[in-house]
C-alpha cells in the first residue's frame, strides 16, 4: 500500500464502522418496541392481597368479614330527654298542740312557786313541764306544769280532773281545788310537806 492509497483505506473504514452502528441501533428500538409494557410477574413471586384498609366498609367502623347488622347508635348522654321525677308530696305537719285554759280564779303554776320562794320553801331548779300535759307528754290533760326538785305544780282545767289524777297519785299528792302538788319526783321531806300545802290553800 502506497502513502497516496492510505486516505481512501481510512475513509472506507470509517464508512463501514458507521453502517455497523446504525444497524445495531435500528435492532435495539425494533426489541423495545417488541417488548410487553408489563411483564407478569415471575413464578412463585407473593402476589399482594387485600387488606382490611381496602375494604369499603373499613371507613364506616364495620368489619370486611362480619355479617351482624351494624350495633344502634347510642346518642351522647347530653341529648338524652330530661326524666322529671315526681314530685314528692310531704304530710302536712300536725298543728301545735292547744292546752286547756285553767279556770278563772285559779293560780298559775309559776305563781305557786314563787309564793313558795316568797315564804321561805325550797324551789330548787324550777323549769316548765306544761308538754307533759298534751299527747306529745304524757297525755295528762292539764293546763300547766311547773317542776322543781322539791315540788311539781300541776293546774287542771277543773276540778274534776284534778281529782281524777290526785287520787291516783294518793298519798304522793295534795289538792287544792284545780291545783296539785306532786312529790313522786321531789326530795321534799314528809314533815315539811305541810308548809307548802298551807301557801297553796292561802292562794286559792
Amino acid at each position: 500500500m502506497t502513502p497516496r492509497s492510505l486516505p481512501a483505506v481510512v475513509v472506507l473504514a470509517a464508512v463501514a464502522l458507521g453502517a455497523a452502528v446504525a444497524l445495531g441501533g435500528c435492532g435495539n428500538d425494533e426489541g423495545e418496541h417488541a417488548r410487553p409494557a408489563t411483564s407478569p410477574p415471575a413464578t412463585g413471586s407473593p402476589v399482594a392481597t387485600p387488606t382490611a384498609a381496602d375494604s369499603p366498609t373499613a371507613d364506616r367502623g364495620v368489619p370486611a368479614s362480619s355479617g351482624a347488622p351494624p350495633a344502634p347508635v347510642v346518642p351522647p348522654a347530653g341529648d338524652a330527654p330530661a326524666v322529671q321525677e315526681p314530685t314528692e308530696r310531704r304530710p302536712a305537719s300536725p298543728p301545735p298542740v292547744v292546752l286547756p285554759r285553767r279556770p278563772a280564779g285559779a293560780p298559775g303554776a309559776r305563781q305557786v312557786v314563787d309564793a313558795f320562794r316568797a315564804a321561805g320553801l325550797a324551789v330548787p331548779n324550777p323549769r316548765d313541764r306544761s308538754v307533759d300535759c298534751g299527747p306529745d307528754g304524757l297525755g295528762l290533760g292539764c293546763s300547766e306544769v311547773v317542776a322543781t326538785d322539791a315540788v311539781t305544780v300541776y293546774v287542771f282545767p277543773d276540778e274534776t280532773s284534778a281529782g281524777d289524777i290526785a287520787q291516783t297519785w294518793s298519798g304522793q299528792s295534795y289538792r287544792r281545788g284545780a291545783v296539785v302538788l306532786n312529790y313522786l319526783e321531789a326530795r321534799t321531806p314528809a314533815a315539811a310537806r305541810a308548809r307548802y300545802e298551807r301557801v297553796l290553800a292561802g292562794l286559792s
